[in-house]
């Protein structure tokens, strides 16, 4: 037992070397920021935190030539542009919100495995749409912040192709990397699989009666995408630690008197250690996750809960979607499991081995 918490506590603990540009970082958080200190130029707040919801796009940059990485942002924006309106779909019908993030979740998900799209995968596609499903807006309002998301995600293709163009300069083209291969388990059964689970956590969110039900299925999906079972475990930990110590921090942001230029240099600053810390050490980077996610889903409403209670609504929701995502990684990595779901899944799959068709 001490050998295996040994082993538990280095895992946790590890930092991992890491390739990335200092540049990289600093391009993020300027693609996440510069829309909030806009929306805190105009005393709209709200539309700023929704373009840096677009402004993620930037985190999908591939370590590819130019002209593919610049096409496969700009399919990213159209993606989080869409999956953010998807989302918004459910104001007027609650009972459609699990089944739209399920079709959302299916979708993106089967994209990214098929182009063999690095981490993080279709983890921003589906918070987009949970934030949006669970957003306060309507009518007008909701066009709006529709639009924000997309001027954000624009702007993000924008500095990503400045931020190429320098890393090009300094350190040349990257070499094409091989291309991996793909087949219909990784694919279709795997995409089906964590799109359920995505669904299975958000309904019981809802069945619970959480606060901010949107944050289950999120940590659902960080944690089920997973390259191993082992790896999912690691993460399940790294990320509850880190969303403990995390909401500490919150904590004594909320004692400060905020506005919105304090709230848009908050927010810049937090992204910058992230993507800073997130490839080397995730749980010491889930430490400054938790109050940038609370910020940008909650801010733009004027903190309408307690910070207290907030704190403790996304604890439950990590908990509650770590457990759940890491249950989905165990189906995902059991062979008996894998087979029995692909070979229902090839039943109805027309032209698979085993179809119908």
């Amino acid at each position: 037992m001490r050998q295996r918490l040994s082993r538990e506590w280095l895992q946790l603990v590890r930092v991992n070397s890491s390739s990335r540009p200092w540049e990289m970082p600093v391009a993020a958080a300027l693609a996440s920021g510069l829309p909030i200190f806009a929306g805190a130029a105009h005393g709209q707040l709200g539309l700023g935190l929704a373009g840096s919801l677009g402004g993620l796009v930037f985190l999908h940059l591939p370590a590819t030539g130019l002209a593919h990485r610049m096409a496969w942002l700009m399919a990213c924006a159209f993606g989080m542009t869409a999956s953010h309106a998807l989302g918004m779909l459910g104001h007027d019908h609650p009972a459609l919100i699990v089944p739209l993030l399920v079709l959302i979740t299916l979708l993106v998900t089967l994209v990214c495995r098929f182009y063999a799209a690095p981490p993080p995968g279709s983890l921003f596609f589906v918070m987009a749409a949970a934030i949006g499903a669970y957003s306060p807006v309507h009518g007008r309002d909701a066009l709006a912040q529709i639009g924000a998301v997309t001027l954000g995600a624009l702007l993000a293709v924008v500095i990503a192709f400045v931020y190429s163009l320098r890393v090009a300069a300094r350190h040349g083209v990257p070499a094409p990397s091989p291309p991996k291969q793909t087949g219909f388990d990784p694919v279709v059964v795997e995409s089906v699989v964590i799109a359920a689970f995505v669904g299975l956590s958000l309904g019981a969110a809802q069945a619970l009666r959480l606060e901010r039900p949107y944050w289950v299925p999120v940590s659902c999906l960080a944690i089920i995408q997973g390259a191993s079972l082992r790896a999912a475990w690691t993460k399940q930990l790294q990320r509850s630690l880190g969303t403990a110590l995390g909401l500490l921090v919150f904590l004594g942001i909320a004692q400060l008197p905020l506005n919105d230029w304090s709230v848009a240099a908050l927010m810049t600053g937090l992204t910058l250690i992230i993507e800073f810390l997130v490839v080397r050490q995730y749980a010491v980077a889930a430490v400054f996750i938790t109050p940038l996610t609370l910020l940008l889903a909650d801010a733009g409403q004027g903190m309408a809960l307690a910070p207290e209670r907030l704190m403790q609504a996304r604890l439950v929701d990590t908990v509650l979607g770590a457990l759940l995502g890491l249950a989905g990684a165990a189906c995902l990595h059991s062979p008996r499991f894998r087979a029995a779901a692909g070979a229902g899944l090839r039943r109805l799959w027309p032209g698979e081995p085993g179809s119908r068709a």
